[in-house]
């Protein structure tokens, strides 16, 4: 190495380049299955400095509440946070909370039996699960002597064994890969899954993009193996060179037009599952959210470009995508889907009760339901939603209303934020 010299200048980022080259725009292979990804401020610089902008507004309380006096005589009391009915209908299932668990695909985070413990809470919870992509075409679906832990249809046993009657559902996510090894109909024919058919809790995600990495489709690392296995169903480039790879999907193409005929063809194959679509944070985000509203999409999901990953390249979570408080400012402009699902750094009341006041029906955990389960793989994600639980009724009855589906913009002030009113 030189003694030459660059101050001021990302020097030591362009010196680790030069040495590792194209491994460089990953994080480091070892963290891969250890790391969860994501943006740390939302991707964007804003009047007060580098923020996540939906941290910085604020949930307003007023001084006069209707809503509270509508309450006091239908109870006959005074009512307090514990009176708030959390109870949401979630892409038309019936949920516990207004809280989904996010799209957890083929990572080795997610997998094995953290993957199975993460289900099982999720189904005890009663609120909906989404299984990602990438799962049967790299683990299998689990009839054919897989490994049942990694596959699909552990997942799903693991969830429906749990489930209180008439609470949750399981969105199954397809991707280009997942089309290829016809992975709705596998589930869709599969008696094991039979049960959450014929109770109206069963859905097909269709997946058009993720907030961590949007316009490319999901990544992992694998050992050479792995990569053997899979080699001639995804895009592998040796890019480590140390005898991992970087296994790619295809992100798939879409047209206002193909999406449209892609939920048509959805509903028309699969007439007894709910139709679910999700999002990248796109700047088009709220023509693409309102296409598929108007072709039937029974909900739509917006994952923020503070999404979280098992693996992306480092440039994408920190500059790539919209904000999820953009992407919300743009949907209310034009009018939310019916039923919004958003995603992105979800881990507490406050960001939660946000982002419901500016038109989301339910939030979705990711990272925050991994940590939570690794913390405690019996009752960790179980304990975590009671908390989250409290926060949102303490929040909730602040506002004088006592309902998720009650909160409305007027709950948030926003001055740095266009486009949102500030309240009051």
């Amino acid at each position: 190495m030189s003694d030459l010299s660059a101050p001021g200048f990302p020097e030591e980022e362009v010196r680790r380049r030069a040495r590792a080259g194209a491994a460089a725009a990953f994080p480091p292979p070892g963290e891969y299955g250890r790391v969860l990804f994501g943006a740390e401020h939302g991707g964007a610089r804003w009047p007060e400095g580098e923020h996540d902008p939906l941290d910085t507004l604020r949930i307003t309380p007023p001084v006069l509440m209707p809503q509270r006096l509508a309450r006091l005589i239908d109870l006959g009391r005074e009512p307090d946070y514990r009176d708030v009915e959390l109870t949401t209908t979630i892409g038309g299932f019936t949920s516990a909370l207004p809280v989904y668990v996010s799209a957890l695909g083929s990572t080795r985070a997610a997998g094995g039996d953290l993957g199975l413990a993460l289900s099982r809470q999720a189904g005890a919870l009663g609120i909906p699960m989404v299984i990602g992509e990438n799962v049967v075409p790299v683990n299998g679906y689990g009839r054919q002597g897989e490994a049942v832990d990694r596959a699909l249809l552990g997942r799903l046993r693991a969830y429906a064994e749990q489930l209180p009657d008439g609470r949750g559902g399981v969105a199954v996510q397809q991707s280009t890969e997942d089309a290829d090894a016809e992975v709705w109909n596998l589930v869709y024919t599969d008696p094991a899954a039979l049960p959450l058919l014929e109770s109206g809790r069963l859905a097909f995600e269709l997946k058009l993009g993720q907030g961590a990495k949007p316009g490319l489709g999901g990544m992992t690392v694998l050992d050479a193996e792995a990569a053997a296995r899979v080699g001639d169903r995804y895009g592998l480039d040796d890019v480590f060179g140390d005898g991992r790879v970087l296994r790619s999907s295809t992100p798939g193409t879409f047209t206002a037009e193909i999406l449209r005929q892609q939920i048509r063809l959805m509903r028309n194959n699969f007439p007894r599952a709910r139709v679910w679509v999700k999002l990248h944070p796109g700047r088009d985000v709220a023509e693409a959210a309102r296409v598929a509203a108007e072709a039937g999409a029974d909900a739509v999901t917006v994952d923020g470009a503070e999404g979280g990953t098992g693996w992306a390249p480092e440039a994408f979570p920190a500059q790539v995508g919209l904000p999820l408080a953009e992407c919300l400012r743009r949907l209310a402009a034009a009018g939310p889907p019916p039923c919004l699902l958003v995603s992105g750094r979800m881990w507490e009341g406050g960001r939660a009760v946000k982002s419901l006041a500016l038109g989301a029906r339910a939030v979705g955990l990711g990272r925050a339901a991994l940590l939570a389960t690794a913390e405690d793989p019996q009752i960790g994600l179980i304990r975590f939603a009671e908390c989250l639980a409290l926060e949102l009724r303490l929040l909730i009855s602040a506002l004088g209303k006592y309902a998720p589906a009650a909160l409305d913009r007027d709950d948030i002030w926003a001055p740095y934020f266009p486009g949102i009113p500030a309240a009051g």
